[in-house]
């Protein structure tokens, strides 16, 4: 699907994002589409939902000594219309995920209270349940889904480049994932490829503005993105992403 303005009804393009996914196994969303989905949602504040990812904790796992990405993290349990905060507990994957950094149990600083329940974030969690909800058979569905949340900001200074995805082109160990663009402030490049399971390349694409997205099947899929720099090396230089995964309970 091109990315088009939401002139037809809701319905007709939740149907072709969801036509899209099980095509091609990924789609990309600019925001003139993505900021409707959640806007029906509940979506409001966006300035002050943004606003949090200056307020990130150093991500101190990185085991290619990189200082460059700061984190923090929630989990939930969603079923239907239903999301619930789960207990903070670390982040886990194996190595057959991560190469790099799986296979240790990661402990971030846990997501605000105020930004877990900010009607952003529950517009964008609502967003990717309603459509996996829509994409897994009726066999297959859980209950409720295990919903993991990571708010990155991935910095980069002159002659220390910023990778957003430090692991390389790869896949996450879950079910869906939702990437949504927060902000941009003087970078260059981050560029999200998709490969399928062979690595053969599907397609490329940049998220630009806030409210751009992308969402995978990640049983379809690999992505990874091209690392950032800065444009102007004498100002700070960042990309912001919310990213939100499903998998199974």
């Amino acid at each position: 699907m091109s990315p088009t303005d939401l002139s037809p009804p809701f319905d007709r393009v939740l149907t072709d994002i969801e036509d899209t996914l099980l095509e091609k196994g990924f789609a990309f969303l600019q925001a003139q589409t993505t900021r409707p989905l959640l806007d029906h949602e509940g979506l409001t504040d966006w300035q002050g939902f943004a606003e949090s990812w200056n307020h990130l904790g150093l991500d101190r796992y990185m085991a290619d000594g990189g200082r460059y990405r700061r984190r923090r993290y929630a989990t939930f349990a969603v079923s239907g219309e239903t999301i619930t905060r789960k207990k903070h507990q670390p982040h886990y994957q194996s190595r057959d995920y991560n190469l790099l950094n799986g296979g240790v149990e990661r402990w971030f600083p846990a997501v605000a209270d105020s930004i877990a329940s900010h009607p952003a974030m529950t517009a964008a969690i609502r967003t990717i349940s309603t459509i996996a909800d829509a994409l897994t058979p009726p066999t297959e569905k859980p209950p409720s889904w295990h919903v993991e949340v990571h708010q990155f900001r991935i910095e980069a200074r002159p002659g220390n480049e910023g990778r957003p995805t430090p692991e390389g082109l790869h896949r996450d160990g879950v079910d869906w994932v939702l990437v949504l663009m927060v902000a941009r402030h003087n970078v260059e490049q981050g560029v999200t490829t998709i490969h399928d399971m062979r690595k053969e390349p599907l397609g490329s694409f940049t998220l630009i503005n806030p409210l751009d997205a992308a969402i995978v099947d990640d049983h379809r899929v690999y992505h990874g993105v091209t690392a950032v720099q800065p444009v102007d090396p004498a100002q700070p230089a960042y990309r912001d992403v919310l990213v939100v995964t499903l998998r199974h309970e």
